[in-house]
């Protein structure tokens, strides 16, 4: 890990790094963002697939999604804004080919389940539900409501409540839900999810944002806003896991900005079981291997024998 000096300490300490998130026993906390690791295959050259804790994929629909037009991502000061629009194969495809894939790791897997309608998550809710491959579930509710004027239904504690119950009905793994940060209030929007069924949440993710090329004169993405995502979002990030943490009592997975151990563990001692790695994986391939090892060196120099030790220590 990054700073630390590990002089006089027994680097060979058996140190427990491992997870239980819902049922599901991890090998470590340590999982990536959706939409920044493919399904595993894209960063198979340069990661070891069987040493993260878990892969998350790329947000899956029931039909496949074209996405925005271009250009869709744009460089910002400590981050990046994308305006993908959940551009993906569909149903049959993912499972075909990524699930089959994956299958082939000692890894868990997390699908992440995106829609524009109730009706289309629990189709692909239900598609997910016999396949033994798939873990847990992370339902992306940033996704735009069509049957609702276009709003997320991740900024509506009534659309959220509602949709949460709704694939509860038809799940057979575990459920997570993706909370929003653009709301008001985090926490009002975790007790909606939790009052809903959700198994457990995870966040943040993307802040709305916008940048303007001034040698075009123009928007820098098409779609004119984009997702914030980087290490400029990571301390709003964690200071909402914190207050979920302290709100409702389902495990977190903690996400948004982070790039090294250092950054993972400040989301777990603000209360989160499991992290994931984002926008790092597009400056530096190996950020997941990095944040493994950089958790396990600073467990051992510190004498922390279980990440239990110092999840939501901060008070």
């Amino acid at each position: 890990m990054d700073n630390l000096k590990t002089s006089g300490v027994d680097m060979n300490m058996d140190v427990d790094m491992s997870v239980d998130f819902c049922g599901v026993h991890f090998k470590n906390p340590v999982t990536v963002a959706s939409g920044t690791f493919g399904s595993g295959m894209e960063y198979g050259d340069f990661v070891d697939l069987n040493k993260l804790g878990a892969v998350t994929t790329k947000g899956v629909a029931i039909t496949p999604w074209e996405g925005n037009p271009t250009p869709r991502i744009a460089e910002t000061y400590g981050g990046m804004i994308n305006a993908i629009g959940l551009q993906n194969p569909g149903m049959d495809t993912f499972i075909k080919r990524d699930l089959k894939f994956l299958s082939g790791y000692d890894t868990g897997v997390i699908v992440n389940v995106c829609g524009h309608s109730v009706t289309e998550y629990v189709e692909a809710v239900e598609r997910l539900a016999d396949e033994k491959d798939v873990d847990l579930l992370e339902i992306n509710v940033s996704c735009p409501n069509v049957k609702e004027g276009g709003i997320a239904f991740g900024v509506d504690p009534t659309a959220l409540e509602n949709i949460t119950k709704e694939i509860k009905k038809k799940a057979k793994q575990p459920v997570i839900m993706k909370l929003s940060p653009n709301v008001t209030d985090i926490t009002e929007m975790a007790r909606a999810a939790v009052s809903g069924g959700a198994d457990a949440l995870s966040l943040i993710n993307t802040i709305t944002g916008m940048k303007i090329d001034i040698h075009r004169r123009t928007f820098a993405v098409k779609n004119k806003t984009g997702g914030l995502s980087g290490p400029a979002v990571k301390p709003v990030a964690v200071r909402m896991v914190y207050q979920v943490a302290n709100a409702v009592d389902v495990p977190i997975i903690g996400m948004g900005g982070i790039a090294n151990a250092e950054d993972a563990l400040e989301f777990i001692m603000a209360g989160a079981t499991m992290v994931s790695v984002g926008t790092a994986n597009f400056h530096d391939p190996y950020t997941t291997l990095h944040v493994i090892e950089g958790i396990k060196d600073f467990m051992i120099k510190e004498n922390i024998k279980s990440l239990d030790e110092i999840r939501g220590c901060v008070k």
